[in-house]
């Protein structure tokens, strides 16, 4: 159907065009196996059959070819770009989502026409999941998704695929305003404004914090101070070490407990001589050691470099006047003698 040709001058028609026919809608699944294309099922561009290329290559229509798709049933419209012209006569395979938000089934009656809109320069958007979250840069996620996007219309719940994950998106604003409530996103720098997703709760931070201060425990109350006390060193070292110690055993009080002895890892030395006792540990626990520093030797000599004065800013002085030894002359070339003066007169014996 063809409407809008305005006056015909010498056989060609003045003003534009537009395009308009009515197709049976089908999802993009039910295309033919050798021409379907899974990736446009999440995206914003539709399939129209070859002969809708001729007529809109007859027709005085604008790029990007855009296209307002409305349903007499559902009384709903959205809008769409094209793919291919690939489709049987008389059907047009659309998006998953785009028969979603029409409210078609298989087979629906579904009107296409030719539009225009403005250039897209800001969309908010709201996801309808938290799981859009998990996505670590989802700006560079949208700008490549969107590629497969000709127009955005409001209200519309689009669906992009990413990390072999389906995530549903709606939008919600658009500027600049249209009476079509729809922007085309092709070929502009389009500002990306997102909305909290459909269930994301904000945390109660200071509740956190007060948990956290209440739940803080010094270590040193609960005997798990540093890690020498926890692994009970001072024991272990003494025990390797071998010696007998008188009245090792554990004292007992009235009440029937054992009294525990207090251990210091600083006032045990043990001996380096002979093979490192094994240090066994309980399960569960483990020990990384503690850094040994070994002690310089003094000498004589560096007795001797330690008692003598130190001098602060030793250096040689530079003279800022080139040599000349090279040519065999001095550096300051000495004055020459003065001339002797005349005498005022002169006597003659």
């Amino acid at each position: 159907m063809f409407t809008g040709f305005g006056t015909l001058t010498g056989g060609f028609a003045s003003g534009p065009q537009k395009f308009e026919d009515f197709f049976r809608c089908y999802p993009i699944g039910m295309m033919n196996e050798r021409i379907r294309k899974d990736d446009a099922n999440y995206g914003g561009k539709i399939f129209l059959p070859p002969s809708s290329l001729n007529k809109l290559s007859m027709l005085n229509i604008r790029y990007p070819m855009l296209f307002k798709l409305s349903s007499q049933e559902s009384g709903k419209v959205t809008h769409g770009g094209v793919l291919e012209f690939i489709a049987e006569e008389g059907r047009a395979y659309l998006p998953g989502w785009m028969m979603e938000t029409l409210g078609v089934q298989p087979g629906s009656l579904l009107k296409i026409a030719s539009t225009d809109m403005p250039q897209g320069q800001v969309v908010k958007i709201e996801p309808q999941s938290v799981d859009f979250l998990d996505i670590s840069d989802p700006k560079a996620v949208l700008e490549n998704v969107l590629r497969k996007f000709s127009t955005l219309t409001i209200n519309d719940i689009i669906e992009i695929s990413y990390n072999n994950r389906i995530y549903r998106i709606k939008v919600l604003e658009v500027k600049p305003h249209a009476p079509c409530n729809s922007i085309c996103v092709i070929e502009t720098d389009l500002v990306t404004e997102f909305a909290p997703p459909v269930g994301y709760v904000e945390p109660d931070y200071q509740a956190q914090q007060s948990q956290i201060k209440r739940t803080k425990v010094d270590p040193s109350t609960q005997g798990l101070g540093t890690m020498s006390q926890r692994i009970n060193y001072a024991d272990l070292i003494q025990n390797a070490d071998g010696k007998v110690v008188a009245f090792g055993g554990d004292g007992q009080k009235l009440s029937g407990k054992a009294i525990r002895e207090n251990r210091d890892e600083h006032d045990v030395k043990p001996s380096l001589d002979g093979k490192p006792a094994p240090l066994r540990l309980p399960d569960g626990q483990l020990f990384f050691g503690f850094p040994m520093v070994v002690p310089k030797q003094v000498t004589n000599l560096d007795e001797e470099e330690a008692s003598k004065p130190k001098t602060h800013f030793q250096s040689e002085g530079r003279s800022l006047r080139q040599s000349n030894k090279r040519k065999g002359k001095k550096d300051h070339t000495a004055q020459r003698p003065k001339a002797t003066r005349s005498p005022e007169f002169i006597q003659i014996d």
